[in-house]
């Protein structure tokens, strides 16, 4: 490729020559000193081996499109002695490493596109112990999670909330296991954080790159590729014990296989059991919540050429006994249930990638296959009471949900042609998600069958994508995309409801068209900033309702597309020779015909087109490295959503704003590490994390307060290269403040729920790396 980089540094030069060949670098900070100017035409290893001459580090291939920089090592002593480091104390302090991200489709610098965009890498992420969704809230600005238990919950981005139940609307947030969407209206499967690269969020719309489901973001996981040529393995044991709950461990394994010279085999496995802490004072039981999840991956790619075939496999099972909330009475809290609130989750997935680079340019495919299963039970007495004629012992209501995706992306990047980039994609997919749900009643010793819903719902997506971007000359660029769609729904349902019930059929299609741009005007800035303005757009597809004892009156039976346009300004700063980084997005969003899952009196659910909303807001993360030991992060958001136009016949006061959003969140994370002995390392962390109040439906009048919470965790870690052990506290002040969540829709309005927060938790682990 011929290549024209004049940086002021090597890792500058790195990771630009990383954005041009699209492979993933990280470590380059291990390259010192100023950089020449790459001009002419270069292989990658060519570029590479001339880049970093004699600038004291060396690389390596952890496959063909990720390349990690350590530090070259000096000759051996003649005898080794172990004494304490006392570095000089005029070394100067290194820059923050930086981090690349492919979440926009191709692979570039965090910091050098437009928009809402955060990275936790591997290290962060095995350094703070963030092993599950609910963990990435407090390092990532405006995300925020439900916290119902293990695989129930909804990621919220950004201020913007359709509600706080889970129900047949469409995600606000897509989750993505690698290139594969894992979720479509289902509660988050709560994917575990086992031997990760990296976790990307994109914050805003994303309609133009990954349509329906992105209306306020992304949240992708991207695993570890099988590395080539080198044989390694992990084991990790951790043991917990909770302040008045029941004890937890947790086992997991790595290993990464070479097959031949040009493929190789990675798998993980993990075990973990969340312990109880709960009490059910009905049902006279203790830590009640317990949760068990297991899972693994499985990966094999091989090289051929200029191309590189990825073929994996991942699987979980979540189970846990019961939910999380108590209820207020005089007395104080309580747990006391007529019966346990069960739940499983069961996700399988399989993928195939396809992807290959020259200067023809680069093709990717990715293939993949989701098949996901959920159940819930929950106590449905109250509700029974309230429209059965006859005295209700005991309610119960069953749903079980499974939905099968495929879906099929590729994605052809052109070569780079003077100042024009661009990329266009094609997108299908098809999902059938089959759902059965039971409300019972027992009286005298009799269970009877009060409402049974059998309902099979098929959608289709099919969608062009691009983007092209220019650059003007003297830092200025601009890029357009957008996204045209064409979404099919057809939803058949068979519904049995005896008296005062009304049984029922439907049988019913729809189709949805529409486009959705994007616009962004940047100016790049020396060190690596930026400053940028943007507009973009998503949407969620429309449908039909079903549900409820009687057959919905004609204003509900269908439920419209919504859309979201944003406006945003932000810009990315590096000063102090980058020992700082600086990402701050001033946001405007409009959100028209917001969806949202509401419950009928009864408890079962049905989806509407509320109104109008908007949110507008301003979202900051920080990092510093202080000294050479020390380095602080931080992030918040301020937003001030609201109803605008609030649609006739649900009586919301004009005030009403949008549910469970905090007008305030923000976490830090503080990190110490310094070598204590030759081979061994000591690490202390800190972190802390603040959710403000938010209210749990949209009408303030009669939605009780939640959140206002504080939350942390502390760790002290000592790390060889051998081993790690490594102790944490969760909550360590104890506080069992009202989380964001809400527990049981058929109690609602007729009991006060309340989910506090995991009391003091220790933990320990052990890791050995072979």
């Amino acid at each position: 490729m011929r290549l024209d980089i004049r940086k002021a540094t090597v890792a500058e030069t790195l990771i630009d020559l990383g954005a041009r060949m699209g492979v993933s670098m990280g470590g380059v900070e291990a390259c010192k000193g100023k950089a020449t100017p790459l001009s002419g035409q270069f292989t990658l290893r060519e570029a590479l081996d001339r880049v970093i001459r004699d600038r004291g580090c060396a690389y390596a291939f952890v496959d063909s499109r990720t390349i990690r920089f350590t530090a070259a090592r000096p000759a051996a002593p003649e005898r080794a002695v172990i004494a304490v480091r006392a570095p000089s104390t005029d070394e100067p302090i290194a820059p923050l490493a930086p981090l690349i991200i492919s979440a926009g489709k191709r692979p570039a610098r965090l910091g050098s596109l437009p928009g809402g965009v955060s990275v936790i890498g591997s290290p962060q992420l095995q350094d703070t112990g963030v092993d599950e969704t609910g963990s990435v809230a407090r390092q990532t600005a405006g995300f925020i999670t439900t916290n119902l238990g293990a695989a129930r919950n909804k990621i919220l981005l950004r201020g913007l909330s359709d509600g706080t139940f889970t129900g047949r609307t469409q995600s606000t947030v897509g989750t993505y296991l690698d290139d594969v969407p894992v979720n479509y209206n289902a509660p988050d499967p709560d994917l575990r954080l086992i031997d990760v690269d990296r976790v990307e969020v994109l914050r805003g719309p994303q309609g133009a790159l990954y349509g329906g489901g992105s209306l306020s973001g992304i949240y992708r996981i991207v695993t570890r590729a099988p590395e080539l040529g080198a044989y390694s393995a992990s084991v990790t044991a951790a043991y917990a014990f909770t302040e008045s709950g029941s004890p937890s461990h947790r086992l997991e394994g790595v290993a990464n296989v070479p097959i031949g010279q040009k493929s190789a085999l990675r798998g993980a496995y993990y075990y973990d059991v969340d312990g109880g802490y709960l009490d059910d004072v009905n049902l006279r039981l203790s830590n009640v919540d317990k949760t068990t999840r297991r899972g693994g991956r499985l990966a094999w790619r091989a090289e051929l050429g200029q191309w590189e075939v990825k073929l994996a496999a991942a699987g979980q099972k979540v189970s846990s006994n019961d939910t999380q909330y108590v209820t207020l009475a005089p007395g104080g809290p309580r747990r006391a249930n007529q019966v346990r609130e069960t739940h499983y989750n069961r996700l399988a997935e399989t993928s195939l990638r396809i992807s290959g680079s020259g200067d023809w340019g680069r093709f990717v495919s990715v293939t993949g296959y989701v098949d996901h299963q959920y159940a819930s039970r929950y106590d449905a007495t109250l509700a029974v009471t309230q429209f059965d004629g006859r005295a209700v012992e005991l309610g119960l209501y069953d749903e079980l949900a499974h939905v099968r995706m495929a879906v099929e992306d590729a994605l052809y990047t052109g070569p780079a042609v003077g100042r024009f980039r661009w990329m266009i994609g094609a997108f299908t997919a098809t999902s059938i998600e089959q759902g059965d749900a039971e409300l019972r009643a027992r009286s005298s010793g009799v269970t009877r069958s009060v409402y049974d819903e059998d309902r099979k719902d098929r959608l289709n997506e099919y969608a062009l994508y691009g983007e092209a971007t220019y650059d003007l000359g003297g830092g200025w660029k601009i890029a357009a995309g957008g996204r045209s769609f064409k979404t099919t729904v057809h939803t058949r349902s068979y519904v049995l409801a005896p008296p005062p019930g009304q049984s029922r059929d439907l049988d019913r299609k729809a189709t949805f068209n529409g486009f959705s741009p994007k616009l962004s005007l940047q100016r790049d800035l020396a060190g690596g900033g930026l400053i940028y303005i943007l507009t973009s757009e998503g949407y969620r597809a429309g449908g039909f309702n079903s549900g409820g004892l009687a057959k919905p009156s004609a204003s509900l039976r269908v439920f419209s597309p919504d859309h979201l346009r944003n406006y945003e300004v932000g810009a990315t700063l590096n000063p102090w020779n980058g020992r700082v980084n600086l990402r701050t997005a001033l946001f405007y969003d409009d959100w028209r015909d917001i969806q949202t899952d509401q419950y009928f009196s009864s408890g079962l659910s049905y989806t509407a087109n509320i109104g109008n909303g908007r949110n507008k807001g301003l979202e900051v993360e920080a990092a510093w490295r202080a000294t050479r030991h020390l380095t602080i992060s931080g992030n918040a958001l301020f937003n001030r959503p609201k109803l605008t136009n609030i649609a006739p016949g649900y009586g919301i006061a004009n005030t009403a704003s949008l549910p469970g959003v905090p007008d305030v969140s923000f976490g830090s994370l503080i990190t110490y590490q310094r070598a204590i002995l030759t081979h061994a390392t000591l690490m202390l962390t800190a972190e802390t994390g603040y959710i403000g109040k938010s209210r749990l439906t949209f009408d303030p009048r009669y939605s009780p307060s939640m959140a206002g919470y504080y939350t942390g965790k502390l760790s002290a870690q000592v790390m060889t290269d051998r081993w790690r052990a490594a102790l944490f506290v969760s909550n360590p002040w104890n506080s069992s403040s009202d989380t964001f969540a809400y527990g049981n829709p058929f109690s609602f309005g007729q009991v006060r729920q309340v989910t506090p927060q995991r009391p003091r938790t220790w933990s320990f682990s052990l890791t050995a790396n072979f």
